[in-house]
């Protein structure tokens, strides 16, 4: 289910006005177009899978996209955005002060926690004690309890971050959990780009599993951040709790950005 933007129509129109940028039909054709293909088929997954709509959480995966068209997001109804790149999601997130909800989503290192900290409801891609520490540390210096997922790799592949075992995962999460700024909420991971379905829903049904297992451990986490443009149709019926959905949405990106 979509969740309603507080910009009235009059408060867009005049952001636009602002930043000098019109409208433009076309533009906002497409996304609604393409909102609407997405979410009836989120729709059409959880009637399959016996699954409430409201237990997902869309993120319209902005990075590379212009404010221009992010505002048409806006407009299209959408509240969670996500971006992968620090510098962008920080230029991003300055201009954009409503009540959006950001989620930073790509890999963060230690030095660019500086550049998320201020805006990100949620970081998704915590992955070492290292950068743990130096999100706590920031998240103390503003006074905020910051929301982070644990990325892990669950098809193993050397060109990805992520925690790879259960045992690496628990002692990481128990350190987020007894850190004085940091609220664990969940699991990221991210499925090869294949089209072998068994692969990718192996990838999801590990990740599902690895949370059950946390679970038992008295972590508490209810969120699964899995599933993209490709396949995330196969996240759901997996359990994903929070999709990262770009190009079905916005369209394709400049590959020149």
């Amino acid at each position: 289910m979509l969740t309603p933007f507080h910009f009235s129509q009059f408060e867009f129109l005049d952001i636009c006005s602002q930043k000098q940028y019109i409208p433009t039909l076309k533009c906002k054709k497409m996304i609604d177009d393409n909102l609407k293909i997405v979410e009836d088929n989120i729709s059409q997954k959880c009637r399959e899978t016996g699954r409430d709509r409201s237990e997902i959480t869309l993120i319209a995966v902005s990075k590379k996209m212009p404010l221009e068209v992010i505002y048409e997001g806006i407009e299209a109804g959408i509240l969670h955005f996500g971006e992968n790149k620090a510098q962008e999601f920080k230029e991003k997130s300055l201009e954009l002060k409503k009540q959006i909800i950001w989620h930073y989503i790509g890999h963060l290192q230690t030095n660019k926690v500086k550049y998320v900290i201020n805006s990100a409801d949620y970081i998704h891609s915590v992955d070492s004690v290292k950068l743990a520490d130096e999100i706590n540390r920031r998240a103390n210096g503003i006074d905020k309890l910051q929301k982070v997922l644990i990325e892990a790799n669950t098809s193993a592949e050397d060109v990805k971050y992520g925690v790879r075992s259960k045992d690496d995962l628990r002692l990481l999460l128990e350190h987020c959990k007894n850190s004085s700024n940091l609220s664990p909420v969940g699991l990221m991971t991210m499925a090869p780009f294949t089209e072998d379905v068994k692969i990718i829903r192996d990838c999801f049904k590990r990740l599902k599993e690895w949370q059950e297992e946390m679970n038992n451990h008295g972590i508490g986490l209810s969120e699964l951040s899995m599933g993209m443009t490709n396949d995330y149709q196969i996240a759901i019926e997996e359990g994903a709790t929070m999709l990262r959905i770009g190009t079905a949405i916005f369209g394709e990106r400049n590959s020149n950005n």
